[in-house]
């Protein structure tokens, strides 16, 4: 009697056991499945036919160019100079755990999808040179993870969100060469992480923030090629970490208090001098590099 009792206790575990895990693989399955439909909706919206490494949408997504998965969920879609021409759909803020989303260097036009602050677990955004109009979303800082975000020459117009300042995990924020405008919001200097800030030609105005001074681990600083006024302000003495620092073509009003700024911590330092009287010492040009990122990936296939 003991021996049935015991034989039926452990078929019921045996049979929960199995249940759980057909219900664990279904649910794997099902949260794929759903992801795959977004993959094809970016297939499809980019001219995917047409791909310099297209997919062959009968095999596993697991065999599909520049896409990773892990535990059944897409972590990572990285199709970098892959000639997508098109559109981003709204879908692709169905992509829970991706981390990692890297479209630079292709033909993407349109503006960017709403849905895309819905992306709370990615860390990584490469969407530079593409054809991307529209403003950037209101909502970006809920985009809490990210840590790279470079969408420089693209045709992006109006401001920079009050919201970035929530993004306090970003390490680098490269918005140079769009049609940005307005004045830099004070939040930036919230970004306690920032090492590269780069705003290169666009229409801002108005004064540089004080608060940029708060930036203690910025290494690059690019404002060059804009229509900033006022003075250079005097906390950017602080930034002890800075090592590229260009703000040449502006309309600033006084640019005396670069006399406060460390001259030998710089590899690169462009101002406009024949509009300053300081002796703020000259840099080595044979020791410099140029602060140029609009090509920083362009031979990672090379």
């Amino acid at each position: 009697m003991k021996i049935c009792n015991l034989l039926k206790r452990i078929k019921k575990r045996l049979l929960l056991i199995l249940f759980l895990c057909c219900f664990c693989n279904s649910a794997i399955g099902q949260v794929l499945k759903n992801e795959r439909k977004a993959l094809l909706d970016l297939y499809n919206k980019t001219n995917g036919e047409n791909w310099t490494n297209t997919w062959d949408i009968e095999k596993p997504v697991s065999e599909w160019y520049g896409v990773s998965i892990k535990d059944g969920n897409v972590v990572s879609i990285e199709l970098f100079k892959n000639n997508l021409v098109g559109n981003l759909p709204e879908s692709i803020g169905g992509f829970k755990h991706l981390i990692t989303l890297n479209l630079a260097f292709n033909n993407i036009s349109g503006e960017l999808p709403s849905n895309l602050i819905k992306l709370s677990n990615l860390e990584v955004l490469k969407l530079e040179m593409n054809r991307i109009k529209g403003e950037l979303p209101k909502d970006i800082g809920d985009m809490e993870s990210l840590k790279e975000l470079t969408v420089f020459n693209n045709f992006l117009s109006g401001q920079i969100p009050f919201s970035i300042g929530k993004v306090n995990t970003l390490k680098i924020l490269n918005l140079s060469s769009n049609n940005l405008k307005g004045e830099i919001p004070d939040t930036l200097g919230q970004l306690e992480n920032l090492e590269v800030l780069g705003l290169f030609e666009n229409s801002f105005d108005g004064f540089i923030p004080s608060a940029i001074g708060n930036l203690f681990k910025l290494e690059e600083l690019v404002l060059a090629n804009n229509q900033f006024n006022g003075e250079i302000p005097e906390e950017l003495g602080q930034l002890a970490s800075l090592r590229i620092f260009q703000i040449q073509n502006n309309h600033f009003d006084s640019i005396k208090n670069l006399d406060k700024m460390k001259s030998e911590q710089f590899l690169v330092f462009d101002y406009d001098k024949k509009d300053s009287s300081s002796k703020f010492k000259e840099i080595n040009a044979a020791k410099t590099r140029m602060a140029d990122t609009k090509f920083e990936d362009d031979d990672k296939d090379n």
